[in-house]
């Protein structure tokens, strides 16, 4: 008898190929059969009328933290992911040691927008400092598999303290940071990530960023010795020009120390709608090199909330903004108070004092939002009190205890008609969710249900089975990760069961279990019916399970 057979379900193996109609047996965490008449299962599963696939996997991610909180990951599991590879961005939580742990604290506060208490009123496992121990404190309670990076800004302050933000590394200890990845890379991490862009707590470039190309380089070979291990980088987005010329300076690693490498985001946009087709003509020049250098797309637009009690990255062009929203609240009320720092602010946005900036904004919401003013636009808002849209937005907040949450929908990804025929370009790979970042702003998960939604079944730009192979089999090969991605008898058994016909992603939805922070928004997905994670059911009919089969994974 089976530890559980999946009955009657239209079985997408991951492989690109036709889906057939069969049973897919469990046993002792792994595929057993797939097939007609398998017999019984201590536990059976009904997925007539549903897709079996393979669990998707989500290859960037800011899990680190929340992982020692919530080890499902939520809302991942609810969006059919079985594998999430948190790291990215220069960022992880190890190798770090206990005197740079506020350091790298304000690095996330900063970058990926997560409250500060995150990191303290539920680490009572921040016992770690080297890569081998994070693993350890995080695997016990993993309802989800992880398959982590190593930040390279971590690296680097490891071997060079406060330096690593100051100067190039001397030869010695560029030695030291490759004796140190190797390691890392021995203790499961998955690859090296790494950032041209980001910037810490106060403004000042993140450690990655003082790298010169020879330090690079010498992790590279690492990468390479060490079996071909993957490169994330966050190239200079903003910049058509300069992320086409990281383009060929990761392919000529690429090629060097045959490794794989991917970037992200790209992002296409009726601002500059030559951009990502210049990108990704440059990648497609670049495989024909024989270099894998992988542009990572999301399938959806951006959603970006935010209130004046919190900073945001929505606010990250106004310097006046951010040094006032990054001060204590009591001090950070009376600023916005004060009319000349309200003058300076406003300023700040340019002549028409705000307007093509926060006049597109909608009132989201806020437990002391007014009524009357939720779901509207800004810009309307403010020509009914006679004021600019960046005055109305102050005036709102401090009106209502900065309490007041205004969302900019549908940044980037204008256009779904340009968006699918990139997103079914074999060389294009599907990601940046950036789950478990940006938690009280950025509704960042929905990739996987829109997929299906907006690109199987509104456009026919992928078929069923080409969609799932996108998210599956194919991230599991970019990626090196041999046991998962597929539905194959002797693989680890996660499994995704859901409707064809309505799986997508719902409204964003409000959930108040960020320590400190509180209220984060997530959105759930419509049309999963059951996720399986190493055999063991963990999400199922809406709700997840208490059971805990999640392991490190690389």
């Amino acid at each position: 008898m089976f530890d559980i057979v999946i009955r009657n379900g239209l079985v997408v193996d991951g492989e690109g190929g036709p889906g057939v109609l069969a049973d897919l047996a469990i046993q002792d965490g792994r595929i057993a059969a797939i097939g007609q008449n398998l017999g019984e299962g201590k536990q059976t599963l009904d997925a007539t009328g549903r897709v079996v696939a393979p669990g998707f996997i989500d290859p960037h991610t800011h899990f680190d933290a929340q992982l020692l909180w919530d080890g499902q990951a939520r809302p991942a599991l609810e969006h059919g992911v079985t594998s999430v590879i948190p790291g990215n961005c220069s960022l992880s939580l190890a190798p770090l040691k206990i005197a740079d742990r506020a350091t790298v604290v304000g690095m996330f506060q900063q970058i990926e927008e997560m409250p500060p208490e995150a990191f303290t009123e539920k680490f009572a496992k921040w016992t770690w400092e080297d890569f081998a121990g994070y693993c350890a404190a995080i695997e016990p309670d993993l309802a989800i598999n992880v398959a982590p990076l190593v930040g390279h800004s971590l690296i680097r302050l490891w071997v060079m303290g406060a330096e690593s933000q100051q100067r190039a590394a001397t030869a010695d200890e560029i030695v030291a940071m490759q004796d140190l990845l190797r390691q890392c890379l021995r203790d499961r991490a998955i690859g090296l990530s790494t950032s041209f862009v980001d910037v810490d707590a106060n403004g000042r470039p993140v450690p990655s960023r003082f790298a010169e190309f020879a330090e690079l380089d010498a992790l590279c070979q690492v990468l390479g010795e060490e079996g071909g291990r993957m490169l994330q980088v966050v190239p200079e987005f903003y910049d058509a020009d300069i992320t086409i010329a990281r383009v060929d300076q990761l392919a000529d690693l690429s090629l060097k120390h045959g490794i794989p490498t991917t970037f992200s985001p790209v992002f296409d946009s009726h601002a500059t709608p030559k951009a990502a087709p210049r990108i990704l003509d440059r990648v497609a020049e670049q495989f024909a090199r024989g270099a894998r250098v992988w542009p990572q797309m999301q399938t959806r637009p951006i959603d970006i909330s935010f209130s004046m009690l919190n900073p945001s990255l929505f606010l990250a062009r106004l310097p006046r903004w951010v040094r006032v929203l990054r001060q204590p609240l009591d001090q950070r009320i009376a600023a916005l108070n004060d009319p000349a720092t309200r003058a300076s602010m406003i300023a700040d946005c340019g002549p028409d004092g705000g307007e093509a900036m926060f006049g597109r904004l909608v009132v989201r919401g806020g437990d002391r939002a007014p009524a009357a003013y939720v779901g509207r636009r800004l810009g309307d808002i403010a020509r009914e009190r006679g004021e600019g849209a960046a005055e109305a937005a102050i005036n709102i907040s401090c009106e209502n205890g900065l309490d007041v949450a205004f969302l900019a929908a549908n940044g980037g990804h204008d256009d779904t008609s340009r968006i699918g025929p990139m997103l079914a370009n074999p060389l294009v790979h599907i990601g940046a969710s950036d789950g478990g970042a940006h938690l009280a702003s950025f509704s960042t998960y929905g990739d996987t249900g829109y997929l299906f939604s907006e690109f199987v079944r509104a456009s026919g730009d992928f078929t069923l089975e080409q969609a799932v192979k996108k998210i599956t089999a194919d991230t599991a090969d970019i990626w090196g990760i041999k046991d998962r991605g597929r539905l194959k008898p002797g693989l680890a058994a996660d499994v995704v069961v859901f409707d064809a016909d309505t799986i997508a992603r719902l409204e964003e939805r409000p959930v108040h279990d960020v320590p400190g922070n509180g209220l984060r928004y997530i959105r759930s997905a419509t049309g999963v019916d059951a996720v399986l994670v190493n055999g063991a059911v963990v999400y199922a009919h809406g709700a997840y399970t208490d059971a805990r089969p999640g392991a490190i994974c690389n």
